[in-house]
């Protein structure tokens, strides 16, 4: 067994989870911050600890989604397969979850009244830990496909996503603390929301878009406003 072969597949599976993770943690924080802050972290932690051993379920499942490539029907001259429909309902799901919290960030009286009318139907605390585990599986499906491609042992997978979600663990708190008093960076996170959405549906649709094109979109806007932001800062201070 080459154990240096399996410590740079287990180096690179784990990089490449925290770094596909990053805008799911984003999320998580958003999802969470709509709760009371006396159950915000417990929420946080329960959401990302149930949504690891999800993820450790479609890694158990892994031939299997590996096989959803196999094609199922056709539609319009394109071969469509299980990846496919998983991929564009993820997107859709993104699209929609995106366009509800924008529509919420922009009217929040209409949110108040959603809030009440949602507290006295069931648990607002259990709803978003449903949600946290959704939107890991949906953030989770590119680098698990991606996990397969690098290497075959699954115990690595395992590991390497372990890790990652420790990481995150630790880093929601302060990461939530960040996008609460930086309103700014919730509304971008949401759009780049949408913008994944699209990619995913794309993706089933046979229309592939590269990675590099989204990620660079994304740190430029990033980049954007964090000089918003110093420039805003040097403001308050004259």
């Amino acid at each position: 067994m080459d154990y240096g072969a399996l410590l740079i597949d287990l180096i690179t599976l784990t990089a490449l989870e925290i770094i596909l993770g990053i805008d799911n943690l984003v999320f998580v924080a958003i999802l969470s911050n709509r709760l009371p802050k006396s159950q915000q972290c417990l929420a946080r932690r329960t959401g990302l600890i149930l949504a690891l051993f999800a993820r450790y379920g479609f890694l158990l499942a892994i031939i299997w989604i590996v096989q959803l490539k196999n094609p199922l029907f056709n539609f319009l001259s394109h071969t469509v397969s299980g990846r496919d429909i998983f991929m564009f309902l993820g997107g859709l799901f993104l699209l929609v979850k995106g366009t509800w919290e924008i529509h919420n960030e922009i009217e929040p009286r209409s949110i108040e009244k959603e809030k009440s009318k949602k507290e006295k139907r069931y648990n607002i605390f259990w709803l978003t830990i449903i949600q946290i585990i959704i939107f890991d599986l949906v953030f989770s499906l590119d680098s698990i496909l991606t996990a397969v491609g690098l290497t075959t042992h699954l115990w690595i997978m395992m590991i390497a996503i372990t890790i990652a979600m420790v990481l995150m663990i630790l880093s929601s708190n302060p990461l939530s603390i960040f996008i609460q008093k930086h309103p700014a960076v919730k509304m971008l996170a949401l759009s780049f929301l949408l913008l994944i959405g699209v990619v995913l549906i794309s993706d089933g649709l046979g229309l592939h878009i590269p990675r590099a094109y989204i990620y660079c979109s994304i740190f430029f806007s990033l980049f954007v406003e964090a000089l918003n932001a110093y420039r805003r800062k040097k403001i308050e201070k004259k």
